[in-house]
């Protein structure tokens, strides 16, 4: 089910290539012409945003018909069928390239995101997204994320409190940023504070942090830090993760390894939307 607030999100996207109407498309079909497309990946890749695929088209035309060949989250090769769409001419030409837009960003985040999580899916570490995402783009980009594989992270600065350095910074230090972040969040919120040292991650421990981020520490240094903590709080890994690095520190016994490698280092998936049929009704 697509919420109004999304559907709403998703118009931007049309209203920012439609503008007022498509030049071209206007100038060349008819208002009776059918047309049937098919829409293939021309390399392998896991699958995301189908959805929100469907929904750019219905927004506009509720009448096209879309089926689907392959459920979200399947890891598809090369040159397999993905979808088909069938209705207006004018409808597939002029939603396409939205639709393909977001389509090729997600299935490229999903399929990074499925090769990190894969590395470290014998060990109790989880992957996990991070706030770094292309503006505008957040929710989707976090939900290609899941089905690759990963958990999601905060959404936003509204939903979760992580004390982060340069709080810690203005705070004048980890134990005065948390005895002060506690006094102005519901009792119910979980409190994850950022630290750089194992010296910062016992005053995080003595004041009762529930999640405790380790920034940029080396493998060595995160084993100490696990071994210290005890299994008193959640233990997240961060700085610098990448395909090479990630197994190494999911072998430390942390918790979670939170990257953003996995949207701003992935690459667009080559998918396409060819007409194979075309009718004139009327």
């Amino acid at each position: 089910m697509i919420s109004p607030a999304l559907k709403e999100h998703l118009l931007l996207f049309l209203k920012e290539d439609i503008g007022y109407e498509d030049l071209t498309t206007e100038g060349i079909v008819s208002e009776g012409t059918e047309a049937e497309a098919v829409v293939r990946a021309k390399q392998p890749c896991v699958v995301a945003g189908l959805p929100f695929f469907r929904e750019l088209f219905k927004i506009y035309d509720p009448a096209v018909q879309i089926i689907f060949r392959v459920p979200e989250g399947t890891e598809i090769e090369a040159y397999q069928e993905i979808c088909t769409v069938k209705g207006k001419a004018k409808t597939l030409l002029t939603v396409e390239r939205s639709a393909l837009n977001l389509l090729q960003r997600l299935c490229g985040i999903a399929t990074l995101t499925r090769k990190m999580a894969r590395l470290i899916e014998d060990t109790e570490a989880r992957l996990v997204d991070t706030r770094k995402t292309t503006p505008g783009l957040r929710f989707f980009e976090k939900y290609a994320t899941k089905i690759g594989g990963a958990v999601n992270h905060r959404m936003g600065l509204y939903d979760a409190v992580l004390v982060k350095d340069n709080h810690i910074k203005i705070a004048g230090s980890v134990k005065e940023a948390l005895r002060q972040v506690k006094k102005a969040v519901p009792f119910t919120a979980k409190i994850e504070v950022e630290v750089s040292s194992l010296k910062e991650l016992e005053e995080a421990l003595s004041e009762g942090a529930d999640i405790i981020l380790l920034d940029n520490m080396d493998v060595e240094t995160i084993r100490k830090a696990v071994k210290l903590t005890g299994k008193r709080a959640l233990l997240e890994a961060s700085g610098g993760v990448t395909p090479e690095s990630i197994r190494e520190i999911a072998e430390t016994g942390v918790d979670f390894i939170s990257s953003g490698f996995i949207t701003h280092h992935a690459t667009w998936i080559d998918i396409n939307m060819k007409i194979e049929r075309i009718e004139q009704i009327g």
